[in-house]
């Protein structure tokens, strides 16, 4: 059963204002989107540590979406699987607790570290990067970096098909054993959907993951402040260009963005004063998008006023 309940009048909202958005000069626009939306009768936060994880699960909100379910190259927004993943281990006791891997971890989601991401995707699977590997060695590092990817997996959550979180994030790329491991045409890419990503951070947000302790913890990396003097002096935001950049005075933001020459992403909780809590996460694909710093401000603005409480 899908974890949301489609919604015809914001399904109607949200096709009103891909086609709107089109008509307004970004051509093309709907087949390079994909949107999931959600809404809320009051805070999301912690509700499954009050109602209990199966309760919570079993309540589906309200919600509609564009293409959610089509799986994308997902930037830098597998981090935020990643650091499930990282949490789940430390409580499994697979990984060792150490100053080291919070800081990672940290890094990996506040600043969107592609060194840092490495460093923990090498503690999740027990692999590191570096040149080509004979084909029985690489057949083994294979299986250890499949591990995530079968965490996942054993979720049994239907919007996990088709997906893969299993790949480094690079600046210039991977290169040797990690570029043999995307395959000759690159078909090994992380690959995610935006309903998929909907629901982690519905879990994150709600403490229906992990511990709630641990969501606790992920919470509090994923929240982005929206001084705008604080943005000024932080280039790399994560706000500017992004949803955050839509929302009204007084909101809070928990987030995470991807960005790179061909995606520009974002995956938000967001509560404001006078509005319903939503959940908003919008991959935009291509060149144009990749560009285009107010495409995702303009999502959020207009879907975050049709959610007046």
């Amino acid at each position: 059963m899908a974890f949301y309940n489609p919604d015809p009048a914001m399904g109607q909202t949200l096709a009103d204002l891909v086609r709107a958005l089109e008509l307004e000069g970004r051509p093309g626009l709907a087949q390079q989107l994909s949107i999931t939306w959600l809404s809320y009768e009051s805070s999301l936060v912690g509700q499954a540590a009050d109602l209990g994880g199966a309760e919570f699960w079993s309540r589906p909100v309200q919600g509609a979406s564009w293409a959610g379910d089509r799986p994308r190259y997902p930037a830098s927004v597998v981090k935020a699987f990643y650091l499930v993943a990282a949490e789940a281990w430390l409580q499994a006791d697979w990984l060792k607790e150490s100053d080291e891997l919070r800081r990672a971890m940290a890094a990996m989601i506040r600043d969107s570290s592609n060194d840092a991401t490495s460093l923990v995707v090498d503690r999740l699977s027990g692999t590191t990067s570096g040149p080509e590997l004979a084909p029985e060695a690489m057949a083994a590092w294979i299986g250890q970096r499949q591990l995530v990817n079968q965490w996942y997996g054993q979720l049994a959550w239907p919007e996990w098909l088709s997906s893969n979180v299993c790949q480094k994030t690079w600046g210039d790329g991977p290169f040797g054993r990690e570029r043999d491991f995307y395959g000759a045409q690159l078909e090994n890419r992380n690959r995610l959907s935006t309903d998929l990503t909907a629901r982690l951070l519905q879990g994150i947000m709600a403490s229906a993951l992990v511990s709630p302790p641990a969501c606790g913890r992920m919470r509090g990396l994923l929240e982005r402040s929206l001084d705008r003097e604080l943005r000024a002096a932080d280039p790399e935001n994560q706000v500017d260009g992004f949803l955050g950049a839509g929302l009204p005075q007084g909101a809070r933001l928990w987030s995470k963005a991807g960005w790179m020459s061909q995606a520009r992403h974002d995956a938000a909780y967001v509560e404001a004063p006078g509005h319903r809590p939503m959940l908003l996460v919008v991959f935009s694909e291509g060149e144009g998008c990749a560009r285009d710093v107010q495409l995702l401000p303009e999502l959020a603005a207009r879907l975050t006023s049709t959610c007046r409480s």
